[in-house]
């Protein structure tokens, strides 16, 4: 999830990193609007955080669905949204059945590739790739510019400006090497079953558990994705966890899920303390960051399972 974007492409990233002290917030809005999705609007209007947890008029499930799939993915949503104030915050209670459906599709992929004999390193990144195309690379996108911006600011201020900026710098290409290579490793280490297995689970966890860092831990600054989409509330966090929760343990056991559960929760449980200390709290790039984060955990910790 990146900042100031919910619907936003994967931007076009120098190949030679420039020098972040010459960052502006101005080139972000370069990055928003991407293709069938870009109906979306998560401003506040003049509501409190907290007010929007609750949905307005005539918000159901399907539209909670609907708004998941046009924020998480890239799937053209038809007819768009008939809602003119959704709620994300309402709506965030499906972040894992969108999770799933990526999940499915990296799956596919995984064994189709299989299939035709391809060698199984190959077939694991046409399976990451294809995710990255699903959700338009959002959540890479935001681990980018968070490693920008938590490496190269000196203080919360400057560390907010450079998250903000849509140029890569040195942080972001080597958080996105890190990100694609740990997956790429865990999941070429697993055999195909397992493998896919690894890949839907991954999905489904690491975005069943953002809403529980939108809830409790606050946004870092006033504007921007985080603070226009408020507070879900704690029924939202509930039922997101718990999707989660059932996916996992019917997929992977109940003591897998334990470990899983508990690996997680140590690693985006340490980047969104840390977050708190830099920047104050989180922004729409710290949370693609936790996905991401969250995602690499279930995989590793699953290879390192199958290995043992």
């Amino acid at each position: 999830m990146a900042d100031d974007r919910p619907d936003t492409a994967p931007h076009a990233h120098s190949s030679t990193p420039p020098d972040k002290n010459s960052k502006s917030g101005s080139e972000k809005t370069d990055r928003e609007n991407h293709g069938d999705n870009s109906t979306m609007d998560m401003s506040p209007n003049n509501q409190t955080a907290e007010a929007q947890t609750s949905s307005g008029p005539g918000q159901d499930w399907m539209d909670d669905l609907q708004i998941c799939l046009m924020f998480l993915t890239r799937i053209p949503v038809p007819g768009g949204l008939a809602l003119s104030d959704p709620s994300l915050a309402q709506a965030c209670r499906f972040f894992p059945v969108i999770g799933a459906l990526v999940g499915v599709i990296g799956a596919i992929v995984l064994a189709v590739a299989n299939q035709l004999n391809l060698p199984q390193e190959a077939s694991v990144l046409l399976a990451i790739s294809a995710m990255v195309m699903v959700t338009g690379g959002l959540h890479e996108d935001g681990i980018s510019d968070t490693a920008d911006g938590l490496g190269g600011g000196s203080n919360k201020d400057r560390r907010l400006e450079i998250m903000k900026d849509s140029r890569v710098g040195a942080f972001g290409v080597i958080a996105l090497v890190l990100v694609i290579g740990l997956k790429w490793a865990g999941l070429a280490a697993l055999s195909i079953g397992p493998a896919a297995l690894a890949v839907f689970a991954g999905a489904v966890i690491s975005r069943g558990v953002l809403p529980l860092f939108m809830r409790y831990l606050p946004p870092a600054k006033d504007d921007g994705l985080s603070a226009d989409a408020g507070r879900p509330g704690f029924d939202r966090v509930a039922l997101s966890l718990g999707i989660t929760l059932v996916v996992a343990f019917i997929g992977l056991g109940f003591w897998l899920t334990i470990g899983v559960a508990i690996v997680v929760a140590l690693v985006t449980g340490a980047m969104s303390f840390w977050v708190k200390i830099k920047i104050g709290g989180q922004t729409g790039d710290i949370l693609g960051a936790l996905q991401q984060l969250g995602e690499i955990s279930v995989i590793l910790t699953l290879a390192a399972a199958a290995a043992s």
